[in-house]
């Protein structure tokens, strides 16, 4: 394949000259402007380390799906799940930086370095950060038949009952753990973790009462809200939700301080061209950006950040899920 590098060599100045007046002549119209190799010119993998149904699959079904359809190729789903998502990223990791293998991935990404002993690939150096398309608000929701109504009743109960109350998670590391592991180191409590293989099983967990709490992503309980299978307790990031104005914080439930908000983000082996990056980028901000796309995505959240944004964000939030998970002493065995 033609390298997107190539065309900044000697004897490519028509090449060059031919790229930029198609990209500016593209833009006018509100088309999207190509790199040096045309890309994408076949059909491109995008890796969900998850299963379906949760927050990460929903998200990366509906943006590729729409990016399909902007750029003319298909952007197909390969839900490869397993070990808290190193099994799909070790595969991306590995992969040639070509921009035909893509991984949409959620913040355990940078937890699971400090929760195992060791990952297959180095998270930081091995990676092309993209674009974030999501952040991970979580909600947190109990099965109705549990006697709490509120975040102060759920900590006197778990204080009466450690032990006893068990929470579901979308696997060891992930969001919804990390964000119930604060939870109780900062009430002293001992909810015990139930992890799953991916947020949907965890979900159908809490609704047949296998569990009894469950921090979500919105999305993913919208259904089980609406018909009362679950019951919203309390939002985990420090603001409420605009959607949802009458949930409070947990911080504003009592934990003072209590502030957890993630992210969902699209990620390509390390040394993807920059050209590619930057469109990829560009698609994912034309996505949010469409009129008949903002009611499909009200529910998720829609967060855009450019590469070296990501790229820092990425970096901040490997030390900060480092220093949670020591404080937590949360370990994936």
């Amino acid at each position: 394949m033609l390298s997107v590098m190539r065309c900044w060599g000697l004897g490519c100045s028509v090449l060059s000259l031919g790229v930029v007046c198609a990209s500016v002549f593209s833009s006018a119209w509100g088309q999207s402007p190509l790199p040096a190799n045309n890309y994408p010119m076949r059909t491109v993998r995008v890796v969900i380390p998850w299963p379906t149904g949760g927050l990460t699959d929903v998200a990366g079904r509906l943006f590729f799906q729409r990016l399909s359809q902007q750029l003319g190729q298909q952007f197909f789903i390969d839900n490869r799940p397993g070990a808290s998502g190193t099994v799909g990223a070790e595969l991306v990791a590995k992969s040639a930086a070509d921009g035909y293998t893509l991984m949409v991935h959620s913040t355990t990404h940078v937890a699971n370095p400090h929760l195992m002993a060791k990952v297959p690939y180095d998270t930081l150096r091995d990676f092309t950060a993209i674009g974030l398309l999501c952040a991970q608000v979580g909600l947190l929701v109990a099965h109705p038949t549990l006697p709490v109504k509120s975040v102060q009743q759920l900590i006197m109960l778990a204080r009466a009952k450690p032990d006893q109350l068990l929470y579901a998670s979308s696997g060891t590391g992930s969001f919804g753990h990390l964000a119930m592991a604060q939870l109780n180191a900062m009430t002293q409590t001992r909810m015990v973790q139930v992890p799953y293989k991916g947020g949907g099983p965890a979900v159908i967990s809490l609704v047949a009462g296998e569990t009894q709490l469950f921090i979500s992503s919105p999305a993913a309980v919208q259904a089980q809200l609406q018909s009362a299978r679950v019951r919203a307790l309390a939002v985990t990031a420090a603001t409420r939700l605009a959607r949802m104005p009458e949930i409070p914080t947990i911080a504003e439930a009592g934990v003072a301080g209590y502030d957890m908000n993630s992210w969902v983000g699209v990620f390509a082996p390390a040394g993807l061209p920059k050209p590619i990056t930057d469109l990829l980028n560009a698609e994912l901000k034309r996505v949010m950006d469409a009129p008949d796309m903002k009611s499909r995505l009200e529910t998720l959240d829609p967060w855009y950040m450019s590469p070296e944004h990501m790229s820092a964000r990425v970096r901040a939030d490997y030390d900060k899920f480092g220093k949670l998970i020591r404080l937590t002493g949360a370990r994936l065995d």
